[in-house]
């Protein structure tokens, strides 16, 4: 399933996925990524490539999706965490709002539409 709903969410444009710890952030946008899984390890975009990760699939525990509601926005996220509940991975859809910061309502449906068919909140 955790392979499943990342090859659903690098097929949609504008996701930013970032890798983030207490001395490094990497962000790499989902456009064009390619992905594959060899035993345990899942890589996101081309080995040879300018940018790609790989994703230890044993070590995440749950992912959730979220909505942060900021003064003026909220965010949507898809966020991945291991079993000490620490964030590992997330994927942010960019582009949600238009310039007079509108919520581009397709954009939220597909949000929407991939949280419902993977249930809001996976446990592994």
């Amino acid at each position: 399933m955790l392979f499943d709903l990342l090859s659903d969410l690098i097929k949609i444009d504008d996701i930013l996925l970032i890798v983030k710890n207490d001395s490094a952030i990497s962000e790499i946008r989902s456009n064009f990524l390619s992905i594959r899984q060899k035993e345990k390890w899942i890589t996101v975009g081309d080995n040879d490539g300018p940018a790609h990760m790989h994703i230890n699939s044993d070590s995440i525990k749950s992912v959730e999706f979220v909505e942060e509601k900021k003064p003026e926005r909220t965010s949507f996220s898809v966020q991945f965490f291991n079993i000490h509940n620490k964030r590992i991975l997330a994927a942010f859809f960019t582009k949600m709002y238009d310039e007079s910061k509108t919520l581009i309502s397709e954009r939220k449906k597909i949000y929407d539409d991939l949280s419902q068919k993977y249930h809001f909140k996976i446990q592994f």
